[in-house]
């Protein structure tokens, strides 16, 4: 019944001609997709964006959409844009089939994570923008490939990323995830292996896992009460990296995004990892 009832709406809102030139109002959903079309030079014609686009700068000042799970298709039309860029992440699946019963001109891009990913969203949206991605994906995909020798050199330690510890039992990282795949790419071996997705952590399936070090977004470390607090979890107290008390914190957009950013994070996140090593310092990109 709801999803009648949005079609429905489609029918009542205001057609987005599908024939306009892709260069103009663009509003942006999804931080790797509002990075993107920051660092391809076409943030100018940026007009709104969603919650998690909190990068660059700039970003943060423009309307906001709100998060991009549960987007109002109402909203997004009202802001008459000439190209509606949404990750493939943005929902419900019913706004979506409003936006494009009422003929909105949307772009979905494919999430993902690694460098493949990467490269596949610079593209998808640099031909969405009627432009030519090729410089933006060759340059990032160099700095990635100039880490790839120096950190497959290196111990991978044993690694636990950790969601959300604020309330009860920590939220850990599976297979599958993009913290999954970030760890991998900088060094580390994400300890746990059984399930995919997240989910929380006992105290005695941390004691088996065993982990050398614990990899957080920042804003949950501070959510969580910081390090002390992080570590006086039952689940994380018995662990190798609360003895030692290695916690690393990063800001989540950077990490996760996997953006045009995503060679500078792998870097911070080796470097971080692995005190000492000997990784190639990559150029100081403006994207970055």
């Amino acid at each position: 019944m709801r999803r009648r009832a949005l079609l429905g709406l489609a029918a009542t809102l205001p057609l987005a001609g599908t024939a306009r030139a892709a260069a103009g109002r663009l509003v942006t959903v999804g931080g790797a997709v509002t990075e993107t079309v920051f660092a391809l030079g076409a943030g100018g014609q940026v007009v709104a964006v969603d919650s998690t686009s909190l990068f660059p700068a700039p970003a943060r000042s423009l309307q906001q959409v709100g998060y991009l799970r549960s987007l109002a298709p109402e909203g997004l039309i009202s802001l008459n844009p000439d190209l509606l860029l949404l990750s493939d992440e943005a929902g419900p699946p019913q706004a979506i089939a409003v936006l494009r019963a009422a003929g909105a001109p949307v772009s979905l891009i494919p999430d993902g994570a690694g460098a493949a990913a990467v490269r596949r969203k610079i593209t998808t949206i640099a031909q969405a923008l009627g432009q030519d991605g090729s410089t933006l994906a060759e340059a990032v995909g160099a700095d990635w490939a100039a880490l790839d020798a120096p950190i497959a050199a290196l111990r991978p330690l044993r690694a636990l990323f950790v969601l959300s510890a604020a309330r009860g039992a920590p939220l850990v990282s599976g297979r599958g995830t993009h913290a999954d795949v970030m760890l991998a790419s900088a060094g580390a071996e994400n300890c746990v292996r059984d399930f995919a997705g997240y989910r929380p952590l006992s105290a005695e399936a941390a004691a088996q896992l065993a982990p050398e070090v614990i990899v957080m977004m920042d804003h949950a470390l501070t959510e969580a009460g910081g390090v002390d607090s992080l570590l006086r979890a039952t689940a994380l107290a018995v662990t190798p990296a609360a003895a030692s008390r290695r916690v690393i914190a990063l800001d989540g957009a950077y990490l996760l995004n996997f953006g045009p950013r995503a060679a500078h994070a792998r870097r911070d996140l080796a470097a971080r990892l692995h005190p000492g090593a000997a990784l190639p310092q990559l150029p100081a990109r403006p994207w970055v």
